[in-house]
């Protein structure tokens, strides 16, 4: 049976890191799926479909995605392409949202794997300051946001990100397979 795998974690835990490696696994089974974001295609370092607010709500209209959901002002989306390869037989990893994870178990009942990407704050801390997108304030606010969205063991397993982007992969593929 097929997996939608809906990884969570807070800005900085390492999602992105993780998604380009896992798009590099020689694995047939999995595919990353790209999210449609209302931003820059430059901005931050998720590989994502941009497009504009209009073009976002045409998509919506029509019906192309499987998920969609406002956060940080901007509008996400999941296009419907993932029903398909979930119909072929492939399992999909998509970078979720801890918000909308109701809204996923909704849509793929027991086909849902979420999955809580987790770090400690002193690594959380120290990769929020060395990618230089937020001042300390900003840092401190993610901290603080982070702290309120422990993992809930009994919502989903956790995948702790604190080592080697290579421990993660593997870490990642021995709680899906």
């Amino acid at each position: 049976m097929s997996k939608m795998v809906w990884l969570m974690g807070p800005s900085g835990s390492g999602k992105d890191a993780l998604l380009t490696a896992l798009r590099q696994q020689d694995n047939h089974q999995l595919l990353v799926a790209h999210r449609y974001i209302t931003r820059a295609a430059d901005a931050g370092c998720e590989n994502h479909v941009s497009l504009s607010e209009k073009e976002f709500r045409q998509r919506q209209r029509q019906g192309l995605f499987a998920l969609s959901w406002q956060a940080h002002h901007q509008s996400y989306g999941v296009g419907v392409e993932v029903d398909l390869w979930l119909a072929s037989g492939l399992d999909v990893v998509v970078n979720g949202s801890r918000q909308h994870l109701s809204q996923a178990r909704y849509r793929y009942g027991e086909v849902l794997v979420p999955i809580c990407l987790h770090v400690s704050t002193d690594v959380l801390r120290k990769r929020l300051e060395q990618r230089g997108r937020e001042n300390a304030q900003q840092i401190e606010q993610r901290l603080q946001r982070a702290a309120l969205y422990a993992p809930d063991l009994d919502e989903c397993p956790v995948l702790n990100n604190d080592g080697s982007l290579d421990e993660s992969v593997s870490s990642f593929m021995h709680l899906i397979y």
